[in-house]
């Protein structure tokens, strides 16, 4: 059987306090915060961001596909997957392909991996989520709601085996949204959960303990997705879990991340396990997937990787409702939209998604962009391509009020930083607040939304503060 060898999360730095939501439209609030991706993320940078996560000390020529589920895909023509392999700076001759239409696309995803794996035509594959969906203003969904990815990575190899799967497939009263919707639509709340979640995830996860011979009390770790944490509990129980067992669903952290949730309970789960344990995991939508884990060895440390504790502590939070409404462009404005070239996009790939450089064969100097004189010795044609560190330190900044003709109060961090083993790039600063930018500070690289020039997702790097011990 194939295995987990990795895992990774990612959470937004933003985060809205439901009561200021309530606020906003005076209504009453549930409890706890939702995660908020910021303006210049979507779906395709967050699951880049878990990407890396998982991928952290992992040999990346030994990634044989990504596979990449969601609900809220940046396009509708045109391959995500492919986009985020190229962000990760893995090989090119690998299988890559998107999973969408469900919540449920995640787990749809990992079976699909676990097959590739176990018939030998895929050493690895690494299955990231994520989703940015939207809840109409002064809804409960748009407290419900929040923004993150997860990942894992099935091989043959690693510390926790896929002992066995189950799916249950069949039409299921909930949430939909047809192409012509914006929002999340839905019935009535009572009956969808009652009919539609609970009924898939009990059979699913009953069916599948009963086809091992499992009992409840033999699972150290139920990870069962819910939307809320009273149907999660209803659920749990009535599988013979008590609370204790219960993975955390995230509600009063993060919110619902869509196909995101099953991933990022799981890395909480993985972060805590032990070897010897057994863990259950049960994913809903339109139906239901639930997978035997076996943590059959110790589950290594990853230099570098912050999971999902890491990220769920490395928070900031949002001034007001109105931040969050600028950020899903909630409220019509005029905007100027930057011009875009195929040709310097098709031209420029390696270096704009790869991030690679170039390090002169004269002087060795590592430069970026990849010139043909060198800046340093002035050697002409003389460079070999790079892999581009995404650490580094501001060299020098300037706080820039002026953006696309327009003055801005809250300026925009533009940064010259040197990267770790050589390069210095000039990138504009997110996640981080324009007065603490000082020389010397530390920061990683980033993949971002830049623009929407010619009606085309323009992705590029970004810089993001480190956070201070």
């Amino acid at each position: 059987m194939a295995n987990i060898a990795s895992f990774g999360a990612y959470v937004p730095l933003y985060r809205l306090p439901r009561q200021k939501i309530g606020d906003a439209w005076g209504i009453p609030a549930v409890p706890g915060e939702r995660a908020v991706a910021n303006a210049d993320e979507d779906s395709i940078t967050m699951a880049a961001a878990a990407g890396l996560d998982c991928l952290a000390g992992v040999d990346l020529t030994s990634v044989d596909g990504v596979f990449f589920a969601t609900t809220t895909a940046p396009y509708v023509e045109k391959q995500s997957a492919g986009v985020i392999a190229q962000a990760l700076d893995l090989r090119r001759d690998i299988n890559t392909a998107d999973f969408t239409g469900s919540l449920r696309a995640a787990t749809t995803a990992v079976r699909a991996a676990i097959d590739a794996v176990d018939s030998g035509s895929a050493g690895s594959i690494l299955v990231v989520a994520a989703d940015c969906r939207l809840g109409e203003p002064e809804s409960m969904w748009e407290q419900l709601l929040g923004d993150g990815a997860g990942a894992v990575l099935i091989s043959k190899s690693g510390p926790v085996k896929i002992a066995a799967s189950y799916s249950l497939a069949g039409e299921q009263i909930g949430p939909w949204r047809r192409s012509e919707d914006r929002y999340i639509r839905s019935f009535e709340a009572k009956a969808e959960t009652q009919y539609g979640y609970a009924a898939a995830v009990i059979e699913a996860g009953r069916s599948l303990m009963e086809k091992q011979g499992v009992a409840a009390g033999d699972i150290a770790k139920a990870v069962i997705t819910a939307a809320d944490p009273r149907s999660h509990m209803t659920v749990g129980r009535t599988l013979g879990f008590q609370p204790q067992q219960l993975q955390d669903t995230l509600f009063l952290s993060v919110g619902s991340p869509g196909a995101a949730l099953v991933l990022l309970m799981l890395a909480g789960a993985l972060e805590q396990a032990k070897a010897g344990e057994k863990l259950l995991v049960v994913n809903h939508g339109d139906g239901a997937d639930a997978l035997l884990l076996e943590v059959t060895g110790e589950i290594p440390a990853a230099p570098g990787r912050k999971g999902l504790i890491g990220h769920i502590f490395q928070r900031r939070e949002l001034p007001a409702y109105t931040s969050y409404a600028h950020f899903r462009h909630l409220m019509e404005r005029d905007i100027r939209v930057p011009g875009g070239s195929p040709v310097t996009y098709w031209r420029d790939t390696r270096q704009e998604l790869n991030f690679h450089g170039a390090r002169c064969l004269s002087c060795g100097v590592i430069q970026y962009p990849p010139p043909r004189i060198c800046g340093e010795c002035h050697s002409k044609d003389k460079f070999e391509d790079v892999k581009l560190s995404r650490k580094g330190s501001v060299f020098t900044f300037t706080l820039d009020h002026l953006s696309e003709g327009q003055y801005l109060n809250v300026p925009i961090p533009r940064l010259v930083i040197d990267l770790e083993g050589g390069g210095r790039v000039f990138l504009e600063m997110t996640d981080g607040d324009p007065q603490e930018v000082k020389i010397g500070l530390p920061v990683e690289v980033t993949f971002r939304r830049l623009h929407e020039g010619a009606n085309f997702h323009n992705y590029y790097w970004k810089a993001r503060p480190l956070p201070q011990s």
